[in-house]
């Protein structure tokens, strides 16, 4: 198949300019500021539109395979594709867990049959597992999570000697999860004793605190440079761990930190409209933390941009605070709400699409995405900032679950077609069921 876009405004690597872009056998073929129609190609009139290499998703929970009442791979990868994600790394706390090769396989099979995006998995961490993370090939997961607070059944690993020898021996890139667990307990405790089994849902982000957080990224920044390991720190979410990394482009650092696009976006105000709905590990915090991340993006401290899409059931949301998960569904709305940051003139365009794209596909070493260039696979989303607000309202949520915590707000740019290895996979307000997502590669030594 081939596919002309034309009259768009392409986003790429610092720059905005107006070019044409054809796509032939999933890749992009040429990019050029007038291309000829040829015979029996599809046209796509960009005018008026952005442009962007597909959001590539760090963070994902797809709840595939073990909970089918939250998500599948099926439909958290729809809703994926209408909110410009092209590509998604899933992680690895499914039941089973991903904790073997065997179950990794079973993963990849899953994701085969029916994903609308590209994939790629990150290779779960328990104590029984220490001597299979340290053989992994580095070319077969995208990252390996460990869970050093906040996890469920066996993959909490927040003892001293374990991290140790994971730190020392992880043979690729290590992401981890930072909150202090027993801190933690100990906080829930104190709030249980005067509010009962119903904690009020703005308190979450006191019982999971700042301190919870820094003291155990703190503990994995230390860990990475006593034995030199890649490291990836998940979901930044306070202004006091943003002193734990550098400034400058993630290609340079050894040491690299994430941002949500929920705690971009929200803050601890917003727990009285919206209550469990936005009950996230770690907590969205206050509004000065929040615009601190927004700050750190701007000279680099951020390096990338997730979602941590993670869908629970809305019953399961309106159960008291201790049975209530943790976790919101994003992958649909997370680029809308980002470009909002641009539409506030707070974030540039370019800036965005480095920390959802390049920066991700550098990080992760993948091969021959993340970018607009000749000879990469056509991972693309076109934008348009429209004359009025849409209200989220007026789409219908693709996610399983049903529900968003954007509901009631809205947007001034939408997505209007998404590209997955050059197929129509988003457009005209449709999901086309025909995309194929393929595995995500790597080029690693």
């Amino acid at each position: 198949m081939s596919v002309l876009i034309r009259n768009a405004r392409l986003v790429n690597e610092g720059r905005v300019f107006e070019a044409d872009l054809r796509i032939r056998h999933g890749r992009i073929d040429a990019i050029a500021s007038s291309l000829a129609h040829l015979p029996g190609e599809a046209v796509l009139d960009a005018a008026g539109q952005y442009l962007l290499p597909g959001m590539i998703d760090d963070q994902v929970h797809f709840r595939d395979p073990g909970a089918p009442h939250k998500g599948s791979f099926a439909s958290e990868s729809r809703a994926a594709v209408a909110g410009g994600i092209t590509s998604v790394m899933d992680m690895p706390n499914t039941q089973p867990p991903t904790l073997t090769l065997e179950a990794l396989a079973a993963k990849e099979q899953r994701a085969a049959r029916c994903s609308r995006v590209n994939y790629g998995f990150h290779f779960g961490v328990s104590h029984d597992n220490l001597d299979t993370v340290a053989a992994l090939d580095p070319d077969r997961v995208a990252g390996v999570k460990v869970f050093m607070g906040a996890s469920t059944g066996n993959m909490l690993v927040d003892d001293l000697p374990a991290l140790e020898r994971l730190f020392r021996d992880c043979p690729t890139l290590l992401l981890t999860h930072c909150e202090h667990t027993p801190r933690i307990r100990e906080r829930e405790a104190r709030w249980q004793a005067r509010y009962g089994d119903d904690i009020p849902a703005e308190q979450h982000p006191a019982i999971r605190d700042a301190e919870a957080c820094y003291q155990s990224s703190s503990l994995a920044v230390s860990l990475a440079r006593r034995h030199g390991t890649r490291l990836h720190v998940l979901h930044i979410s306070t202004a006091r761990e943003l002193e734990l990394f550098m400034p400058g482009p993630a290609a340079s650092k050894r040491i690299t930190a994430e941002v949500c696009a929920h705690h971009l976006y929200f803050d601890d105000s917003d727990y009285a409209a919206l209550g469990h709905l936005i009950k996230c590990n770690p907590a969205i915090k206050q509004r000065a933390d929040r615009d601190a991340l927004r700050q750190a993006l701007l000279c680099g401290r951020l390096d990338i941009i997730g979602t941590d899409h993670a869908p629970h059931s809305l019953e399961e949301k309106r159960r008291p605070y201790r049975q209530a998960p943790a976790g919101l569904p994003l992958v649909q709305h997370a680029l809308p709400a980002l470009l909002e940051l641009v539409a506030d003139d707070l974030l540039p365009l370019p800036l965005l699409v480095e920390k959802t794209s390049h920066a991700v596909a550098e990080r992760f070493a993948i091969e021959q995405r993340g970018y607009l260039r000749e000879g990469y696979w056509a991972d693309l989303t076109l934008v348009e900032r429209l004359a009025e607000p849409c209200p989220v309202a007026q789409q219908p949520i693709l996610a399983h679950c049903g529900w968003t915590p954007f509901q009631g707000r809205s947007f001034r740019h939408a997505v209007r077609s998404t590209l997955v290895s050059g197929q129509l996979a988003w457009h005209a307000g449709q999901v086309q069921d025909d995309c194929q997502g393929l595995p995500l590669r790597y080029r690693r030594a």
